[in-house]
């Protein structure tokens, strides 16, 4: 549950191309396989979130982060389809393209 604090300005705006950070961590992660590396457009932003990653490693108090919405092209994720994906992605696991 996020405790509802602003933990300051987002790093991102609805709008924004973003890429997934690549990467297969030793740990829990809530970034799908199929996303890594991948490039997006932010459609949405939630308030913060703590993040999933430091929960599942007993990280207390876990890091609380903006979440957004990245839409994907499914040709982009799978070489084919004329639809997209939507998936909810923690600030750390973007960065700017």
């Amino acid at each position: 549950m996020p405790d509802g604090a602003f933990r300051g300005p987002a790093a991102f705006a609805v709008g924004d191309r973003v890429r997934v950070r690549a990467g297969d961590p030793d740990h829990h992660t809530r970034v799908p396989r199929y996303v890594r590396g991948q490039e997006g457009e932010i459609v949405l932003m939630y308030d913060a979130w703590p993040l999933p990653d430091d929960r599942a490693r007993g990280i207390d108090p876990p890091r609380v982060e903006t979440v957004y919405v990245v839409r994907f092209a499914a040709r982009d994720l799978w070489g084919t389809g004329r639809h997209t994906v939507a998936v909810d992605l923690w600030e750390s696991y973007l960065e700017p393209c």
